[in-house]
This record gives C-alpha cells, structure tokens and sequence, in this order.
C-alpha cells in the first residue's frame, strides 16, 4: 500500500493543477466579488448568482472529469506519478474502469465542493490512516479501489 504521507502530497499536487487554471477562469464569473463583500461562497452562490452557479458546475467538473480521466486513463493522476503511486482495483489491482473511475472522483470531490471544503478532506484522511489493511479512503471503498506503490 501506498504511503499515507506520499498520498497526501499527490492530491496537493493534483488540487493545484486543477485550482490554479480554475483561478483564472473564476475571474469573468465575479468569484472573487465575494471576498470583497463577506459573504461566504454559499450565500453568494444561493442569493442567485448566476456566475457562481456556472462557475460551481466548471470546478466540479474540472476536479471530478481530471480524477475520473487520470484515473481511467493509466491508475495515476499527475500527483500520483510524480510519487511513484497508482489506484488499483482491490479484487485484481487492475486499472479502474470508468464506473469505478467516476465513483471514486465524485465520492472524492463533490462533497468537498459543494458543502464541506475542510471536513471532508479531514474525514478522507481519517479514514485513510485508520483503515487496516488497505488505507481506504470513503472514495476508495466505494469504488473498491486501493492506491498502491509503484516502481516508476
């Protein structure tokens, strides 16, 4: 099994290829209104901006298809190769398919981005560093997937 620290590090990696592009693109949508004027991410979004719904569905959609096509694609995200790291079907340590790919990116990030960003993170590792023998997180339970090391 992959090191829980080496894990940690990978997915910091993958949330900034991801977040830095969406920082860019979150500029036309006025997502940078809100720190001006105190509301939370939330209220703004629920108050009918319409520029904050867009731009909600392009961040899931830029995490969860990156995650699901990394993952379908060769088991390794960017992170995941830089540290030596892949996912892997529990049953056989194949190459997840795209159901399981899916599962795991929406279980991964949805509730980070549409209601929990710092409990859910939390609660993933909990479960990676607690989880014997396998150091599943919730997502990789529920796509019956490991992370595993790998030679390079």
């Amino acid at each position: 099994m992959a090191d829980s620290a080496k894990r940690i590090l990978a997915r910091v990696i993958d949330w900034l290829i991801v977040a830095i592009p969406l920082l860019f693109i979150g500029i036309p949508f006025g997502i940078y209104n809100r720190v001006t004027s105190g509301d939370g991410f939330g209220d703004w979004v629920a108050d009918g901006n319409t520029g904050g719904w867009v731009f909600q569905v392009i961040a899931i959609v830029a995490f969860v298809g990156y995650d699901t096509l990394m993952v379908r694609k060769s088991g390794r995200t960017l992170g995941k190769k830089l540290m030596k790291m892949r996912v892997a079907m529990l049953n056989d340590g194949s190459t997840p398919d795209t159901g399981s790919s899916l599962t795991r990116a929406v279980v991964l990030w949805l509730p980070q981005l549409i209601c929990c960003p710092c409990l859910w993170p939390l609660l993933l590792l909990v479960f990676i560093l607690v989880d014997k023998p396998y150091k599943q997180g919730l997502h990789d339970k529920a796509a019956k997937t490991v992370v595993v090391s790998t030679a390079g």
